[in-house]
């Protein structure tokens, strides 16, 4: 009777050898639940599991695990979609070729499935995609991958790809809103649910189309019902959010691209139906505090996240009070961030780990009133920004970005500049503040000299330096610093004399070296000309 049986054994139970009639009929929820076993027979021969890590932050909070998608085949959660797509093409359908659209992650689960399938694929992505982005979809993919940049955006790329699968009769593999990319994303739920580290309070899901929140929450909630799903979205990129509120899938008129990863302007058909019913709430976050996230994640894991991937622990931060003594899990989604794009975040305010705040100050335009300032108002705060140029013989307006360990510390600053009468606005996220626009006027000045300064960044440095050997010799007329996270700070100061004399004598006489400074030197004449606009 064995050797009789019609069963086939669970590890043959996938497309091409299960008739199709046991999914029809079955609603999504099922279907999606279906795919998923079958997708944990398909996705392991592109990639291993990825890691489930526990990050420790600083104070009271919830116990924080963290799934780690970064570590992929293509250092990004979309492999197990893409390949498992791909998997289950035809032999004919496979003949034809593949078409998809992507800004990168998919584009190289695409090109990973490509490769190793011995599919041809054509990969359609926006004219402004990165060259690093580029360059890892070919690496993967090889000789089996042609890249075609057409368009400004996601969506212009999208039609394009669309137009070539209808003309050529190529398969188009969508990157989030199909039943078999969703189920392959499914996976790293399932390898959650295997760590023996759950049962989980809640978890924290980034949304950009919505086929991971849907693989992920369906299976989650499947073993553990009473787990809290809440999707996580950019503030503006909030496509999920707006589905849900219109209960049907509606386009955004703007799309905030800070958070590349899930900048979609519209949620998908099949990962809507899936998640109006799995996700509990949903959790808007702003750039900054994705961008503080991303230095958690560093600090904690090593971890370097892109944008996107941070979306999820950027809202558990958020809500670190409410979630006192919980276990949630949130995921990595991916690190394909571009190295120029990682060093704007690390020098962004939201960064910071300590409380901010950017204002300007008006002082008398007068030698020592600098100084003064930084003697009582200041005293105990970090600068981790200086911006000013001399624009008025009667009075100054330098800009500050001060940080402390104590929020409330930043918010009585105010209430001091005033009791020292020092008038002060608040500039924290000003456009000029964040081109660093220092406008200088050079007619203003009588002798002045530009130095290039190198100091410890050791409290009380850049005071000595300027109280030892700057205080009643010279106005302070230009400075422009900002904290890097080196040892050295790096300044440009600009120096106005009373004579031509006094200049040469104070050249002539400050050392190159000294105690709490490591270099200054003098710039030369045609960058001095240049500043003031000579």
């Amino acid at each position: 009777m064995i050797g009789n049986s019609t069963q086939r054994p669970c590890h043959l139970l996938h497309d091409r050898e299960n008739p199709r009639v046991e999914r029809d009929g079955l609603p999504l929820d099922r279907r999606l639940r279906q795919e998923i076993l079958f997708a944990r027979e398909r996705v392991y021969r592109f990639g291993e599991p990825t890691p489930l890590e526990r990050i420790v932050l600083p104070g009271p909070g919830p116990e924080i695990w963290v799934k780690r998608e970064d570590v992929s085949p293509i250092k990004a959660y979309k492999w197990r979609g893409a390949c498992n797509r791909m998997a289950v093409l035809t032999h004919e359908q496979r003949a034809a070729g593949v078409v998809t659209a992507s800004a990168g992650n998919h584009a190289q689960g695409v090109a990973l499935a490509a490769r190793a399938l011995g599919v041809q694929s054509r990969i359609y992505m926006p004219r402004s995609t990165p060259k690093v982005k580029q360059n890892a979809v070919l690496h993967h993919g090889g000789s089996h991958v042609e890249i075609l940049l057409s368009g400004d955006s996601y969506d212009e790329a999208v039609t394009a790809a669309l137009d070539d699968a209808k003309s050529t009769g190529a398969t188009y593999v969508h990157a989030y809103d199909d039943l078999q990319v969703m189920a392959g994303q499914g996976t790293l739920a399932d390898e959650v649910v295997l760590s023996g580290h759950g049962p989980f309070d809640a978890a924290y899901l980034q949304i950009g189309g919505g086929g991971m929140a849907a693989g992920v929450s369906s299976w989650l909630k499947t073993y553990w019902p009473e787990i809290e799903i809440v999707g996580v979205e950019g503030i503006g990129q909030a496509s999920m959010k707006a589905a849900l509120e219109a209960d049907k899938p509606v386009p955004l008129d703007q799309v905030d691209i800070f958070c590349d990863g899930t900048a979609v302007r519209k949620a998908g058909t099949l990962p809507f139906e899936i998640c109006r019913d799995t996700i509990d709430r949903m959790e808007t976050v702003t750039n900054a505090e994705v961008s503080r996230a991303i230095r958690s994640l560093w600090e904690g894991l090593r971890c370097v996240s892109e944008p996107s991937g941070a979306l999820g622990l950027a809202a558990v931060m958020k809500n670190r009070a409410q979630l006192e003594g919980k276990r949630v899990l949130v995921v990595v989604s991916g690190s394909n961030i571009d190295f120029l794009q990682l060093g704007l975040i690390a020098q962004s305010e939201g960064s910071a780990q300590s409380a901010s705040r950017t204002i300007r100050v008006r002082i008398p335009e007068r030698p020592g009133t600098m100084l003064d300032l930084l003697d009582t108002c200041f005293e105990g705060f970090n600068i981790a920004d200086f911006q000013y140029g001399k624009l008025d013989d009667a009075e100054a307006w330098p800009a500050f970005t001060i940080t402390a360990e104590s929020a409330e510390a930043i918010a009585a600053l105010p209430e001091k500049l005033e009791a020292h009468g020092f008038a002060w606005e608040d500039l924290t996220g000003a456009v000029d503040i964040a081109f660093r626009a220092i406008p200088l006027r050079g007619d203003l000045l009588g002798h002045p000299a530009f130095l290039r300064l190198d100091f410890y960044e050791r409290p009380g440095a850049l005071h000595d330096f300027l109280d030892k050997l700057v205080r009643g010799r010279a106005s302070l007329c230009y400075f422009n610093y900002r904290q890097s996270g080196e040892r050295i700070g790096r300044a440009l100061i600009g120096l106005d004399f009373g004579s031509e004399a006094a200049r040469d004598e104070f050249l002539s006489t400050v050392p190159e070296h000294g105690e709490g400074y490591r270099s200054c030197k003098p710039v030369d004449s045609e960058t001095s000309a240049r500043l003031i606009g000579r």
